[in-house]
């Protein structure tokens, strides 16, 4: 699978991404800093990627302005720290089917999450 990280997304998380055998673009290496968030999602839509941020905005707004996307992981905790950040995307991944990531958006946060759409029952 692959992701897709923003700007304020820690590199050190995606080691958690390639620990798994999954591939990540970061946007830091690719010359997009300062990018509108738009711009960003079209840019992981292209690619087919999952979007990682911190930036909740991507869940509370982005999220449902595309009817169709790879998906959207929103790390939001009270105190983020580097491996704060890596420690809960590690959880997720260890504990999440990766397929129910298209078209939803998930906000994790230091001990919940929450999805949209909500999954299945």
């Amino acid at each position: 699978m692959m992701f897709f990280s923003d700007e304020n997304f820690p590199k050190s998380a995606l080691k958690v991404v390639a620990a798994r055998g999954h591939d990540y673009f970061d946007v830091r290496e690719h010359g997009s800093l300062g990018a509108e968030d738009h711009s960003l999602f079209q840019m992981a839509i292209e690619m087919d990627a999952v979007m990682l941020t911190t930036d909740r905005d991507f869940f509370h707004t982005i999220h449902f302005q595309y009817d169709e996307h790879p998906g959207i992981i929103v790390v939001a905790l009270k105190q983020p720290n580097r491996a704060a950040i890596s420690k809960r995307l590690e959880w997720f991944l260890d504990n999440f089917e990766l397929t129910l990531l298209r078209n939803r958006a998930f906000q994790l946060r230091d001990s919940t999450w929450i999805a949209r759409p909500p999954l299945p029952a």
